[in-house]
């Protein structure tokens, strides 16, 4: 059955969520006087911030607790001092910054506008999400957004892809496609909401999580080919 609805997950999917993230933690340690993040010290918080975004995934953790969290542990690895909740509001609105796009995204999905709906569905928050899409110029493109600070409910949850449904036309399962790059949260996300997954792997990595997955692609490009039937 052909396409009619792609569900875009954004950080680390259509933008480069890396170079945002390494961009604002930079410009967030000048603004409170810090000293200089070295690539080092990114990488630490990356593997903490990854580590705090899974255990939402799983329900182990509420979002604030996301938030705060990691740079709680963050800075106390680092013996840094400083205000965790500030520095994460700042953190919020630098993340739009620097926006990067990932296999020319933005060109693709302007031209997947004449062929299919297209949404996206995010776990990152408003501060964030509403200006990353904006200034990337992705919203206008889009059918619909779907955030999951304003939806209630994160992705994997059955609930987030309910409130997703009830507000898209009424498409058959069979004819909606996720596309991103987390098995955990997209793909899990997608096998509970019952429509086709494809993985964004670049890396080509194992999937370790157990999911179900229509497609496994190494270039976003390739999404064209699955709309139109051709993959």
């Amino acid at each position: 059955m052909a396409i009619k609805a792609i569900l875009w997950d954004v950080d680390g999917t259509l933008l480069d969520f890396l170079a945002a993230e390494r961009a604002a933690l930079r410009r967030c340690f000048e603004s409170f006087g810090l000293g200089v993040c070295t690539d080092e010290m990114i990488a630490r918080y990356s593997k903490i911030n990854a580590a705090y975004w899974k255990r939402l995934e799983y329900g182990e953790i509420s979002r604030d607790e996301v938030l705060l969290g990691r740079f709680v542990e963050f800075f106390e690895k680092e013996g840094i001092q400083t205000n965790a909740a500030a520095f994460n509001d700042e953190y919020q609105y630098r993340l739009g910054d620097t926006i990067c796009f990932i296999d020319d995204a933005y060109e693709l999905v302007k031209r997947l506008r004449a062929h299919v709906k297209q949404y996206a569905v995010t776990n990152g928050t408003y501060a964030a999400q509403e200006r990353k899409l904006t200034r990337s110029g992705l919203l206008e493109l889009f059918d619909g957004v779907f955030i999951s600070e304003q939806v209630g409910f994160d992705k994997p949850r059955p609930e987030f892809f309910e409130h997703v449904f009830a507000r898209i036309p009424p498409f058959s399962k069979d004819e909606i496609l996720i596309v991103g790059d987390s098995l955990t949260s997209d793909m899990r996300g997608g096998n509970i909401a019952g429509i086709k997954c494809c993985w964004y792997n670049p890396g080509h990595a194992e999937n370790d999580a157990g999911v179900r997955l229509d497609y496994n692609i190494d270039n976003l490009r390739r999404v064209e080919d699955i709309a139109a039937g051709r993959l």
